[in-house]
């Protein structure tokens, strides 16, 4: 390994224990402002005035800045597979604070994620060289990522408008989707500011250049998108569902973006390409594990003032019998005169 993927990788290794841990601060600030019935799934947005959620937050920009400097040191086909490291601490921290257990197969899922994560830092391609941010402009108007990025954002936009108000809080797919599709361009206009950084800070500046603020207001509205529908993943499926199923879609949208754009594999050896991809697909069969052998979240209870439907009446028995639940149609004018005569009997 070279001294810039190794730099790569250190960095990608501090980012996935900060990420990971970012997911669980941040899943119990959301469980906070649930009680205040302003939940992310349905547009509340409670939580930022959540001291918790703002530690999970800073938690998760830490990790994001050292993702950052990683990819200015080495190809996303090395530090985007890395990201299985978050899911390893985030399955630990949600077994010791959210009392999310982990299974034995859990652990062996934890195991297949560092072996393929190995696998592919091993057999990782060498960092291109670019000279400017218009060499990498260049790259990103070829036609073939062109069609990729309108293929992406047709998707995206499908998924926004007609999916996420319909199926979003029922399958988690939809959220997730979101930001993994969007996720892609985010890690491609962000590799491009790292290099233009970097550049800048070895004495060629590349602020006089439009393409490097293009490159920003790029990755600026992807990273709100993202955090928008990340936040509405996590406040809706347990964080054992989320981060697997989120580590899965965005590492691959992404090494298909970088491969399409600054063609990582281009000079790499049959034998190297195939050992990575055996060791993602580890990463993937670990992910699974570990997404199949969780718990999900407990289902929420309702409570006195929660807004029921019409066909799910809650009554209290004057014998001083439990909440019980009836699954018939009730019009609220029978609901009130069923617990007045019960109330009186």
């Amino acid at each position: 390994m070279s001294s810039t993927n190794l730099t790569g990788f250190v960095l990608a290794s501090i980012s996935s224990a900060f990420i990971g841990s970012s997911f669980i601060i941040k899943k119990k600030g959301l469980q906070r402002a649930r009680l205040h019935r302003s939940a992310p799934s349905v547009g509340g947005h409670a939580y930022l005035l959540q001291p918790l959620w703002w530690v999970g937050m800073f938690t998760m920009i830490v990790g994001e800045i050292a993702n950052f400097i990683a990819y200015i040191y080495a190809p996303a086909v090395l530090v985007t597979p890395l990201g299985a490291l978050s899911i390893i601490v985030s399955a630990v921290l949600a077994h010791l604070l959210l009392k999310e257990k982990l299974q034995k197969m859990g652990m062996l899922g934890c195991l297949l994620c560092i072996v393929g994560s190995t696998v592919i830092v091993l057999h990782a391609p060498e960092e291109r060289p670019l000279s400017s941010v218009q060499e990498i402009w260049e790259l990103a108007i070829q036609p073939a990522f062109l069609s990729y990025t309108a293929s992406i954002v047709a998707i995206a936009l499908v998924l926004v408008l007609f999916c996420a108000p319909r199926y979003g809080q029922t399958n988690v797919f939809v959220y997730i989707g979101i930001c993994s599709v969007i996720g892609s361009l985010t890690v491609v206009s962000i590799k491009a500011i790292g290099i233009a950084i970097k550049l800048t800070l070895e004495g060629a500046n590349q602020g006089f250049y439009y393409q490097t603020w293009i490159f920003i207001m790029v990755s600026v509205t992807c990273i709100i998108v993202q955090l928008n529908y990340l936040n509405k993943a996590l406040d809706s499926f347990s964080t054992a569902v989320v981060s697997p199923i989120h580590y899965a879609l965005f590492t691959s949208f992404t090494i298909l973006a970088n491969t399409i754009m600054f063609k990582d594999y281009y000079g790499q050896s049959i034998s190297s390409i195939v050992s990575e991809l055996c060791g993602f697909i580890t990463v993937l069969s670990g992910t699974t594990i570990l997404h199949n052998t969780r718990e999900p979240d407990p289902p929420i209870i309702a409570d006195l003032y929660t807004p029921l439907s019409p066909k799910v009446s809650w009554y209290i028995q004057g014998s001083n019998e439990p909440w019980k639940q009836k699954e018939e149609d009730v019009s609220p004018f029978n609901l009130i005169t069923i617990m007045r005569q019960d109330h009186f009997k």
